[in-house]
């Protein structure tokens, strides 16, 4: 029996001692769009250990998701960005607030008309966080990897749209050589917006909100669940991505991802990645220290 309880001891100290030294290794950076049926919800967990998450599909789904790829003694996300103040991407994150201290919130500050972007909005105000209005020419960097935001153009905060998904953050997240681009619900005429903008900045370098408005992407995140209301030809062209992700719910009442978006994707050669058919989706790149 106190061999027993001995070598229980032992055990516990070692796998103690393993997991200290295997947080000080280098990790692998990865992202990983999670199947929460009809919505968006990425997690970018970065080389040093920072978790940000980039919208929460609708319900408490996000949270078993979280808990796969979160240490259990880790009660942290690092940074929130919502893309917008639709359900489909605002309703879990009121539940990763309740259960994950958030210090960081980015998001465009464009309160929807229902119940939901209402109970958001009183927690920004009274929960202490540190929030930020998500505008182009905004980055956030640490060492070897940033995020730049590329959407709204300008501070939209307070503003009223007829169309949430008008006023959609789109922002481009960089590793090293590996780069990319998360489209919220944004539609083809925020596309034709961004690629003028990309062209005003190679002319005028200074000009604001042009800081990191590079459209070039490996990987895209599909606007808007892949509906046909996103992802212009042009707009491709543009980012030139190998891979393109496609959010959205199995058998949704939408047709989403639409045959047409569909389409232009297979005569550009973008391999696609869709969490309906395929489940979460995880892209590991490996650090190359730790190898």
């Amino acid at each position: 029996m106190l061999f027993s309880i001995l070598a229980g001891l032992i055990l516990l100290n070692f796998l103690a001692w393993a997991t200290v030294y295997d947080l000080n290794l280098p990790q692998p950076f990865e992202v990983i769009f999670f199947n929460v049926g009809q919505g968006d919800a990425a997690l970018i967990k970065t080389h040093l250990g920072h978790y940000i998450l980039i919208d929460g599909g609708e319900t408490s789904a996000i949270l078993d998701k979280l808990r796969g790829e979160i240490p259990f003694y880790r009660k942290e996300i690092d940074l929130i960005i919502l893309t917008h103040a639709h359900s489909d991407h605002l309703g879990g994150l009121m539940h990763v607030l309740e259960s994950y201290d958030t210090p960081n919130i980015l998001w465009n500050g464009v309160g929807g008309s229902g119940t939901l972007a209402g109970k958001w909005e009183k927690e920004l105000e009274e929960g202490g966080y540190n929030v930020k209005i998500a505008r182009a020419g905004q980055r956030i960097k640490t060492e070897d990897f940033f995020i730049d935001i590329l959407y709204p153009l300008e501070d939209v905060s307070g503003t009223s749209f007829k169309d949430l998904n008008l006023s959609s953050v789109v922002a481009r997240a960089v590793f090293r050589e590996n780069s990319f681009l998360f489209m919220g619900d944004a539609y083809k005429s925020n596309e034709t917006e961004l690629i003028e903008m990309e062209n005003l900045c190679r002319e005028e370098e200074d000009r604001i909100g042009c800081r990191g408005m590079i459209l070039d992407s490996s990987v895209i995140k599909i606007g808007h669940h892949g509906s046909k209301t996103s992802t212009s030809e042009n707009f491709l062209e543009r980012v030139m991505p190998s891979i393109a992700v496609i959010s959205s719910g199995e058998g949704n009442r939408y047709g989403h991802p639409h045959p047409e978006t569909l389409e232009v994707l297979e005569k550009h050669g973008i391999k696609i990645l869709r969490t309906d058919t395929e489940g979460d989706i995880k892209i590991i790149i490996e650090n190359e220290e730790r190898k």
